[in-house]
C-alpha cells in the first residue's frame, strides 16, 4: 500500500498549531512531526508539500439533513456527501425526517445500503422515535447506529414525540444515545396563535423567535435533562440557541465522562434576532436565532467547553420553498 508525507503544513490537532509534516502508511497515520525533526520516508512515498496549507483532522457532523430518500429535489446522500468533503466534513450523522420517515429497522437499513454505494464519507444514521415505536428502539443495535432523534418540539408526519409515558420508556429502557430537539410544542403553539391574532396568517419573520422563544426552548430542555438524569440515559442536545439553556450543563468535567451533552450550530454562532431585517426567511429555522446576548452567551459557552460539540444542520431547500417559507 502506498505511503504519503505531508509536508511543511500548518497542523492544527488537540489544541496545538505548530509547522510540521504528517506520515501515512498502511492506510494510517503512522507519525507526526514537528518542523525540522527528521522524517524516515518509505521508498513508496508520495510527497506532498502543503506548504502554506492547514492541516488538521476531519471533521465529524453529528447533524445533517441529507434529504434521501423522498426529498432528493433538495440534495441526496451522494451530493450532500460530496459537499460535505469539499468543506473538510469526513463523517456526517443523518437525521430520519425524510420521506418515508427512518422511525424502523427495515428503512434504516435502506439508507445505510444506498449510503454504501453513493457516499463520499463515512456515515450513520439516526433512528427516528415516535409515540409508539418502542420496540424498534429497543432492537436497534446501538454499534451499528449513532443514537435515537428525539423531536420534543414540532416536527411533520408522527415524529413528534409528546407523550410522558413514551418519553419516560425511551429514556429509562433504550441503550442507544439519545438526541433531542427540544421546544415545547404547546408553548409555541400559545405564542403562534397570539401573534395570528395580530397579524393574521402572515406573521412578520422577525416575531419567528418570539414565537419559538426561549421559553419553549428551556422548558424543553430542562425536562430532557430531568429525565437523562431520573433514568442515567445517555442525552445529547441538539442546537442550543439560547444562554439560559447553558445552566443545565457541566463545563467542569471532562467530556469523556459527561453522560449529558449539549452543541450548538455555527449559524446561532453567527445571528442575531437583528438580522432577521436583514435576510428574512433566509435564516429562519428551528429552534430560531435569538437575541446577541444568547449569541455571545453561546460563543463563551464553546470556549469554556459547556458546549461539547460544533455543528452545521444543514438541511437543503430550494430557493423557492426557502424564500416563501
Amino acid at each position: 500500500m502506498t505511503s504519503y508525507c505531508i509536508q511543511h503544513a500548518l497542523i492544527i490537532n488537540e489544541g496545538v498549531r505548530f509547522n510540521g509534516s504528517l506520515l501515512i502508511s498502511r492506510g494510517r497515520i503512522e507519525r507526526i512531526f514537528r518542523e525540522g525533526e527528521s522524517v524516515p520516508m518509505p521508498d513508496d512515498a508520495i510527497i506532498i508539500d502543503a506548504a502554506g496549507k492547514i492541516l488538521m483532522p476531519g471533521v465529524i457532523d453529528d447533524q445533517v439533513h441529507f434529504r434521501e430518500p423522498g426529498l432528493t429535489h433538495k440534495g441526496d446522500i451522494y451530493t450532500e456527501s460530496r459537499a460535505a468533503v469539499a468543506g473538510g466534513v469526513t463523517s456526517y450523522m443523518d437525521m430520519p425526517n425524510t420521506l418515508p420517515q427512518a422511525i424502523n429497522r427495515t428503512l434504516l437499513e435502506e439508507k445505510y445500503a444506498r449510503a454504501e454505494k453513493v457516499s463520499a464519507a463515512n456515515y450513520s444514521f439516526y433512528l427516528g422515535a415516535t409515540n409508539n415505536n418502542l420496540e424498534e428502539i429497543l432492537l436497534t443495535d446501538p454499534a451499528t447506529v449513532c443514537g435515537i432523534k428525539i423531536f420534543m418540539g414540532a416536527s411533520t408526519g408522527n415524529m413528534l414525540v409528546d407523550d410522558r409515558t413514551a418519553l419516560e420508556d425511551i429514556f429509562s429502557r433504550s441503550a442507544l444515545l439519545i438526541a433531542v430537539h427540544c421546544e415545547d410544542e404547546a408553548t409555541i403553539r400559545r405564542n403562534a396563535a397570539l401573534f395570528r391574532e395580530k397579524y393574521g396568517e402572515d406573521v412578520p419573520v422577525e416575531f419567528h423567535p418570539a414565537i419559538r422563544s426561549a421559553e419553549a426552548c428551556f422548558i424543553s430542555s430542562s425536562l430532557a435533562v430531568e429525565l437523562a438524569k431520573k433514568h442515567d440515559a445517555r442525552l445529547h442536545i441538539l442546537h442550543l440557541s439560547t444562554g439560559k439553556e447553558l445552566q443545565l450543563f457541566d463545563h467542569t468535567s471532562p467530556r469523556t465522562s459527561k453522560r449529558i451533552t449539549a452543541e450548538v450550530c455555527v449559524h446561532h454562532l453567527l445571528f442575531n434576532d437583528k438580522d432577521y431585517s436583514r435576510l428574512g426567511n433566509l435564516i429562519k429555522w428551528n429552534p430560531a436565532i435569538k437575541s446577541e446576548e444568547d449569541r455571545a452567551a453561546l460563543v463563551t459557552a464553546v470556549a469554556d467547553g459547556t458546549l461539547d460539540i460544533v455543528a452545521t444542520d444543514p438541511a437543503p431547500h430550494t430557493l423557492e420553498e426557502k424564500t416563501n417559507t
